[in-house]
């Protein structure tokens, strides 16, 4: 079988690509149980003709079975493989190695002349990983590569009346490997339907339908191009639209006075059928133009935005096995979070997942199934994007995208692929593109110099970079010369993929969309990812967790990088999440002054006349005054200033907040009446001061009131609880963001120097952190002084052989029935590094954790400097194993700043402001920051010694440095004196 090193894109019997059409001509699936068996390596059995396992007569009666779609590595055959570059296989283009596990398939199925009688019969295969050769009734029908892609035969003449026998040998690795080196899971596979085409004689082959609207006037333009049998018949009974043409050469654009726009916002679709005397074709269509003019992208006139995220196809049990539900869940929880935009990274999805996507709404950036990132460790050498021998299989890829694709209103630019350095074969693709469908531009990220693509596009920026493209030119434009820089500033700006959310974060969103606001050419991006890539795993004693790089024995892989989502494998949405859809609000709400609040339009298409605004005031958390009113009707990028009303709102009687929502009046196609859209606070009055109450009593041996104190001032009572503490804490478990090193640090002695640009020479926080000892503070108690009424212990922390430090004052003194407690930090020595956080950490019993947490403070997610959009005040509720994420490995989770309150069980604490004491962040957890460090997965974790409360001053902001930049100096927590207030009550 050469064509297991061979670059090209298949045997010439497969049939030229074409659109995934809904017919009335007959289907019948093969999907189900097939006979499976898998081999380590190439048999090499079928060198010199049929294997033996093709044969009709074949005995396959004690192979296992298996169901079709799958992957076999999902169904106990063999294992995933997660790599992100590299490739898992040596780089000895275009051979792979002799141990390629391979999979033979086999199924019966029977089939009748009476199933397209007078016509042809097709074979369809929709998907396979990643060289399938096929027999029927022993004859070879041939082979194909492009796994994410869709392949037909013609098997008419190989078909028998009766019973059929399919026979499919699937390589893992092959020549088409290379070409396929995506950041996702290896796995091998029918992991699409495989079904029987009829194709009637004088049927439709092929169509092609464009529609396209006037912004200016809204006349629409219905450009239909069918191929196959004649006359052809279009019909769009909504338009009025019943035209035939007796061949090809009569066939002409209609025109339509008047048509509605399609848009994300306003998915209009109109039923159109195509047909000829044998074969109906129904296709729905969306009108919309597309265009470029000058540095702005446009969709019906307007600037298109790109508010969208970069989404594999992945499922914790199946892969990439298609589940219609399961998509339809996805696309409506993005469209729930104010995601209206998909980059299909980095491959053609289902074809089904298009159809969802031009119903529900999305901007749609469909990439080719193309890329060699590998090859940038060997600078590119041999890179297929770039070699001639390559060029077929790549415009065989593009091809067969663009052919299947072509219909949908949803995809408004095609990608060429990604991560595949850049060359002739990929300028070639470009200019077969345009040749095809000119109505949509070209993206490409690694045309540095926009050679043959039309819009500039990036990965993971910083804000620097931005500003220079958009703005004032301040820096070299990325990796090329001025000429090029120049051509890619003219063009529209795109964030083809930004903010890695990999574990807690990402940060900066807010920061990113100020970028979008300010520059017109920049036209938005994908966060990097939807969904985290974990397989869903059990431990030898039935222990369920997610499974990344590693956990099946890859010899190569690259970890946890592939659980990089805003959504975690089991599909519970992140706190990121949540952040983004406050970020890309459709609809922001500002507080002007008194009851003045500003409202903005910002969607591309749509009115606000949908939308009510709900508003409460509440004081101390307890809600005062509600209301509703309609919101004002906006046009797109309109804006206006309302009042509130004041009749029945009393006075305020504490700390007062009005919090006003924008809100759905009626339930959209994607979610409920009521659906919050966006949410914003006002605080208008400040909670009153609340000094010290006078106490009776003091101390009564090692009791203070309720408290008991060891003798070195340690806090080991309170009522009947046992506690332990406090103790001074700068450590929290690193994120991935904080340890992983994609662009580089901010970390300098003067955060000045950088100018907006991370230090590529300096090593991730989290080595800066280790190294410096924070995980591992050493405590020393200088003094312990007893007063009156209270208690005061000095301590110093330091780090071994380390001359920095910290030293903390604990004050403590009755308040009424309670205790009070004042922390001061203050760091000393020379400090040159970040904190992680800086607070005090308090055990508590371990069946605390089995009482409920109610706080009044932010919420109700995690927050963090660069990551508070979503977060708001109010009084909140939750378990306290809920308070924190599973992100795909244990990792810092569950701060909350701004604590007021906390009830937990019978310890009721409460937080105190002052002008010079601000209020602290609170998180409840099993296990400290030093249990969480270091552990690959959440049921490695040791067991529980207790419950943990961190009292945080402040903590480091999320940044994207796993993948993209560090945190913002702006968001960074440097050394610095802090202090605040509890009362144990």
């Amino acid at each position: 079988m050469t064509h297991l090193g061979d670059p090209t894109p298949g045997s010439d019997t497969r049939l030229p690509p074409r659109a995934w059409l809904r017919s009335d001509a007959p289907v019948q699936s093969l999907d189900g149980d097939w006979a499976f068996l898998l081999h380590d390596a190439d048999p090499g059995d079928d060198l010199d003709g049929p294997p033996p396992f093709a044969a009709v007569d074949a005995d396959v009666s004690a192979w296992d079975r298996i169901p079709v779609p799958s992957h076999w590595g999902l169904h106990g055959h063999g294992h995933p493989t997660y790599t992100n570059i590299r490739y898992p296989f040596p780089l000895d283009p275009p051979h792979v190695p002799d141990a390629n596990p391979t999979g033979d398939h086999r199924r019966t199925f029977d089939w009748h002349p009476s199933f397209c009688p007078d016509g042809r019969t097709l074979l369809r295969f929709e998907g396979v990983e990643s060289l399938a050769t096929v027999w029927l009734n022993g004859t070879e029908i041939g082979w194909f590569t492009g796994s994410r892609l869709m392949t037909e035969f013609d098997v008419t003449d190989h078909l028998v009346d009766g019973e059929n026998v399919l026979a499919v040998r699937v390589h893992q690795w092959s020549a088409a490997s290379y070409l396929e080196d995506q950041d996702q899971w290896w796995l091998p596979g029918i992991f699409r339907s495989v079904s029987l085409q009829g194709r009637p004689a004088d049927g439709l082959d092929d169509v092609f339908v464009r529609g396209d609207r006037d912004p200016a006037t809204g006349v629409g333009t219905l450009d239909v191009r069918p191929r196959g049998g004649w006359p052809v018949t279009v019909t769009v009974l909504e338009l009025g639209i019943h035209e035939t043409w007796a061949s090809e050469g009569a066939v002409v654009p209609l025109q339509i006075d008047a048509v509605d726009a399609w848009t994300p916002e306003t998915p209009r679709l109109y039923d159109v059928e195509v047909s000829t005397d044998a074969e109906t074709v129904r296709l729905r269509v969306g009108f919309r133009r597309i265009e470029i003019a000058g540095d702005r992208l446009l969709a019906d006139g307007r600037p298109l935005i790109f508010r969208g995220v970069n989404r594999h196809e992945t499922d914790p049990d199946r892969g990439r096995v298609f589940d219609e539900d399961y998509v339809r869940g996805e696309l409506e929880l993005m469209r729930q979070h104010n995601i209206t935009a998909i980059r299909t990274a980095h491959q053609p999805p289902h074809p089904r997942v298009l159809e969802l996507a031009d119903e529900i709404g999305f901007w749609v950036v469909l990439e080719c199934d193309l890329e060699t990132h590998g090859f940038w460790d060997v600078e590119w050498t041999g890179n297929p994007a770039d070699d001639p021998a390559w060029r077929d299989a790549c415009l065989d890829r593009v091809r067969r995208t663009v052919e299947r694709d072509k219909n949908h209103a949803s995809v408004v630019m095609w990608s060429l692929g990604n991560e595949s350095g850049t060359g002739r074969n990929l300028a070639e693709m470009a200019g077969w593109i345009r040749e095809r469908d000119d109505s949509r531009p070209i993206h490409y990220e690694g045309d540095y110099g926009g050679a043959y693509t039309d819009v500039y596009s990036r990965m993971y920026p910083t804000m620097e970079e931005i500003a220079s493209v958009c703005g004032d030119q301040t820096m070299a434009v990325h990796e090329i010369g001025p000429a090029e820089g120049a051509r890619q500033r003219a063009k529209p700006f795109v964030l083809c993929e930004f903010a890695h959310a990999m574990g807690n974060g990402p940060g900066s969103l807010a920061d990113y969309e100020r970028m979008v606001e300010q520059y017109p050419r920049l036209h938005g991006g994908f966060v990097w990812e939807w969904r985290d890539h974990g397989i869903r795993t059990r431990t030898a004693d039935g222990t369920e967790f997610f499974a990344y790089g590693g956990d099946f024995g890859e010899p190569v892989h690259d970890g946890v990088y592939l659980m990089d989502g805003l959504v975690l494998s089991d599909g519970t949405p992140s706190p990121g999440l949540g952040e983004l859809a406050a970020v890309w609000a459709p609809v922001t709400l500002e507080h002007v002054s008194g009851r003045s609040w500003r409202v903005r339009n910002r969607q591309h298409s749509l009115c606000t006349d949908h939308l009510d605004l709900r508003w409460r005031v509440e004081d101390d958390g307890i809600r005062v005054a509600d209301g509703a009113l309609p919101a004002p009707i906006l046009s797109p990028g309109a804006e206006t200033v309302i009042e509130l009303p004041a009749a029945g709102i009393p006075d305020a009687t504490g700390e007062r907040w009005i919090t006003l929502e924008a809100v759905w009046r009626d339930a959209p196609a994607w979610g409920a009446a009521g659906h919050v859209v966006s949410r914003a606070q006002v605080q208008v009055n400040a909670a009153p001061p609340r000094p010290a109450r006078a106490a009776a009593g003091g101390w009564r041996g090692d009791a203070l009131g309720d408290a008991v104190f060891d003798r070195r001032g340690a806090l080991v009572r309170w009522r009947d609880l046992e506690v332990s503490g406090p103790l001074p804490e700068l450590w929290r478990a690193p994120t991935e963001n904080d340890q992983l090193d994609g662009q580089g640090s901010y970390e300098t002695a003067d955060p000045a120097l950088t100018n907006g640009r991370g230090d590529e020479s300096t090593p991730a926080s989290s080595v800066r952190w280790l190294e410096r000892g924070l995980d591992r503070l050493q405590h020393r108690v200088l003094s312990v002084e007893r007063t009156e009424q209270g208690l005061v212990q000095r301590v110093r922390s330091m780090a071994a052989h380390s001359a920095q430090g910290i030293e903390t004052t604990f004050a403590w003194r009755l308040d009424g029935d309670g205790l009070r407690l004042h922390t001061d930090i203050r760091p000393f020595g020379p400090w040159d590094c970040t904190w992680p956080r800086v607070g005090a950490r308090i055990g508590l019993p371990g069946a605390l954790a089995d009482e409920p947490a109610r706080w009044y403070g932010t919420g109700p997610a995690e927050s963090y400097s660069d990551s508070a959009e979503a977060a708001y005040v109010g009084r909140f509720e939750a378990a306290v194993d809920e308070l924190g994420v599973a992100y795909g490995r244990p990792q810092e989770t569950g701060h909350r700043p701004g604590l007021r309150a906390l009830d937990l069980g019978p310890l009721h604490l409460r937080a105190v402001a002052s002008g010079s004491t601000g209020l602290p962040g609170f998180q409840l957890d099993r296990h400290t920051a030093q249990e969480r460090t270091g552990v690959a997965h959440a049921h490695e974790l040791p067991p529980s010694q207790g419950l943990w409360l961190y009292l945080d001053a402040a903590q480091h902001g999320l940044g994207s440095r796993a993948c993209g930049p560090d945190v913002l100096p702006r968001h960074a927590l440097w050394p610095r004196a802090v202090s605040w207030t509890v009362v144990f009550e």
